[in-house]
């Protein structure tokens, strides 16, 4: 999709049905990659051919299926990292509990930038806002551009994140979907982390009403239901 305000390219990689995002600016020409993942040069072609250059990596959480990628979309891009604060030392000690290399993390680690709640993200004239919402993990996060909500695993459609796995937090969960979530635009488009639901995009007026797990007033209630889930 390319508007004069947003380019969005939404695309499924991958043996997990993820789902890898292309945010371009019309202007500049400049671009943020959203969890990069399995097969970076598909990545790297969808933005050569939309004549679009990578120069941003935003990360949502750091769970494998969705950063598997970063390591060589960084090699091949000297892209600006941008991952929460308190998903850093998460996201290296899932990654080595995986097998999967950190060593870049230390060497590059001027690439990096953390981030918090409420920070911006500029990619050419866009402005990307950083919304927290721990749950599926302690740093997820989400990422607001225009009237776009790159969810990654906190609210896929008609369902959200897994809490059952360390960094899992239930209570934090309800929050952000109950709360932070609930709080946005009801025209908000939801461009989820996984192609698990039966569109692969939905709006938060729509959640509001088919997602039962955006309907919940008692976060001990939410709480007791996940653990039988």
């Amino acid at each position: 999709m390319e508007s004069r305000r947003m380019i969005l390219n939404q695309v499924q990689i991958g043996p997990m049905m993820n789902f890898v995002y292309l945010i371009g600016c019309p202007e500049s020409r400049e671009a943020a990659v959203v969890d990069p993942a399995w097969d970076v040069q598909a990545i790297v072609k969808l933005a050569r051919d939309s004549d679009l250059r990578i120069r941003h990596i935003l990360i949502t959480h750091g769970h494998p299926d969705h950063i598997n990628g970063l390591e060589p979309l960084l090699e091949e891009t000297d892209a600006r990292i941008y991952i929460h604060v308190d998903e850093v030392d998460y996201m290296k000690e899932v990654a080595q509990n995986f097998g999967m290399p950190t060593e870049f993390m230390n060497s590059r680690s001027s690439n990096f930038q953390t981030v918090s709640d409420g920070d911006r993200i500029q990619v050419g004239k866009l402005s990307i806002q950083c919304l927290h919402t721990p749950g599926h993990s302690p740093g997820s996060q989400c990422f607001l551009v225009e009237d776009s909500l790159i969810a990654g695993d906190t609210l896929f459609v008609d369902a959200c994140g897994r809490v059952d796995m360390p960094g899992g937090d239930p209570a934090k969960m309800w929050w952000s979907l109950n709360q932070k979530l609930r709080a946005l635009e009801d025209n908000t488009v939801i461009y989820p982390g996984h192609d698990y639901g039966g569109s692969p995009t939905s709006t938060i007026g729509e959640q509001k009403k088919t997602n039962s797990y955006m309907k919940y007033d008692s976060v001990q209630q939410f709480v007791r239901d996940m653990s039988y889930m």
